[in-house]
């Protein structure tokens, strides 16, 4: 069950959901509508290999925006902070990001129970586009967990708190 407008005001009053930054105008709906943070990190080289550490290069994304190139794989993050011990989270892109052709993660869109972090946002593009800092970028749904709930933050050393962005740690578990 998805939360509503209703439901995640009163959860972010009660302290089981925690934005941060929190503005009670973003909040649509059925959804928390999140924004781009400020810093995109370009992933090196024609081919990624899994079993090792994926070598990128970090930007600021300036005031006067950044412009994406297709067959170029970007690591953002959300501006926003997110965490809930009781609802699980998903993460989307919105439809006015798809009609400018921006994939944003696609891949990993679920957050446990007790997922405490910004965003990494894995972001792909049609053609060239020109993103900015703080610009909306997306939505994020809180989900009704049924069933015991284990912390997200509980399960171990890949599952720890994160502030930035995060490359894949595959290769960890490849060794």
């Amino acid at each position: 069950m998805i939360l509503t407008r209703e439901a995640i005001a009163t959860a972010v009053e009660r302290g089981d959901i925690v934005i941060e930054p929190f503005d009670a105008d973003r909040i649509s709906p059925n959804a928390y509508d999140w924004h781009l943070g400020d810093r995109i990190r370009v992933c090196e080289g024609d081919e990624l290999d899994a079993a090792a550490a994926t070598h990128v290069t970090e930007h600021v994304i300036p005031p006067e925006g950044m412009v994406l190139r297709p067959g170029q794989l970007y690591l953002g993050v959300t501006h926003e902070r997110t965490h809930s011990e009781r609802y699980a989270q998903m993460i989307n892109g919105d439809r006015s990001l798809g009609a400018l052709g921006i994939w944003v993660h696609v891949s990993a869109p679920l957050g446990h129970v007790g997922h405490a972090i910004r965003w990494t946002l894995e972001i792909r593009v049609a053609r060239p586009v020109r993103v900015y800092p703080l610009m909306p970028f997306g939505k994020i749904v809180f989900l009704v967990a049924a069933g015991e709930r284990s912390s997200y933050q509980n399960l171990g050393r890949k599952y720890t708190q994160t502030s930035g962005i995060d490359i894949s740690r595959l290769y960890e578990e490849l060794r």
